[in-house]
């Protein structure tokens, strides 16, 4: 009986391991965006970005060599695809920061956790990977929910959790055109080149404003974002090598708790209940679509 045991503990353990570095990750990235919205309370949007930037690019690059994946070489071939992945990291990034600075936390990573949804449906529409009746209705219920956490009132729409939705949008080509990069591309380098870039075109659309002198209190806020957003992604890849899909992607979620709470304490956000039944609705359909996805990979022939 013990014989059995041992063996069946290790997978076990591996997906704790990997739930664990997923809440990390999660953490890092909300608390990262809690300091971009700080920073950006006191100064112009596209300043704020640039200055990340400028500490995010050379701790990816030490990095890199660090963990020996600074060979761009290795990209030959992919550089189409690379672009095109870092053209929807651009969108997404500029298009999110919009919206943090005029959404509530809660409210906004509420509407990105459609993402997932969005990118299945995306891989159905325009790759041609099947989805079945059930996750279809499922995605069809997971943006009823975002259509509750964005629904217009008597001014209209939104113009924040429109450009929110735009955010998702741009999520979908970066994450489908990531699905096209061969196995043997590292993961370093193209989120260095999409770094690059991405703060290259915030300096661009920084200077049509004069910039701002930075309060000396913001400056170790401007330094925690970055490193917080380095600490996220390398703990999204230690995910990667370890633990099943199925059992560590739920945990994703929890970046919805950490923004609801954030927001709570530092700008004393309160979410609606549309917001909250909306978010539940989607977070639902995203871990119906996630557990169908794992039992249709169960049946496939290996």
């Amino acid at each position: 009986m013990a014989q059995q045991i041992g063996p069946a503990a290790v997978p076990l353990s591996d997906n704790l391991r990997g739930a664990g570095f997923m809440l990390v990750a999660m953490a890092a990235f909300i608390l990262g965006d809690a300091c971009m919205k700080t920073v950006a309370g006191h100064l112009p949007l596209y300043q704020a970005v640039t200055l990340r930037g400028l500490v995010t690019v050379p701790l990816l690059v030490l990095l890199a060599r660090m963990t020996g994946g600074l060979n761009l070489e290795r990209m030959r071939g992919s550089w189409r695809v690379v672009w095109l992945r870092t053209a929807g990291e651009i969108g997404a990034t500029l298009t999110f920061f919009y919206a943090l600075v005029h959404l509530p936390l809660g409210a906004l990573s509420a509407i990105l956790q459609s993402a997932p949804l969005a990118v299945t449906a995306g891989a159905a529409l325009f790759m041609g990977e099947k989805v079945g009746w059930r996750r279809g209705l499922a995605i069809a219920i997971g943006f009823l929910g975002v259509l509750l956490i964005v629904q217009p009132g008597a001014e209209g729409l939104n113009i924040a959790a429109l450009v929110a939705l735009v955010s998702v949008g741009f999520i979908v080509l970066r994450d489908l055109s990531t699905r096209r990069l061969p196995a043997d591309v590292p993961s370093i380098p193209v989120a260095l080149v999409a770094a690059i870039a991405v703060t290259g075109l915030g300096a661009m659309l920084s200077l049509r404003t004069p910039w701002q002198p930075v309060p000396l209190a913001i400056v170790p806020v401007i330094l925690a974002a970055a490193v917080l957003v380095n600490i996220g992604y390398i703990f999204i890849i230690r995910v990667m090598r370890v633990g099943e899909v199925a059992f560590t992607t739920p945990f994703r979620y929890t970046s919805l708790v950490w923004a609801m709470l954030l927001g709570w304490l530092i700008w004393d956000e309160v979410p609606r209940p549309s917001t909250l039944i909306g978010a539940a609705i989607v977070v639902a359909s995203g871990l119906f679509v996630l557990l169908r996805e794992a039992q249709i990979g169960r049946r496939k022939p290996h």
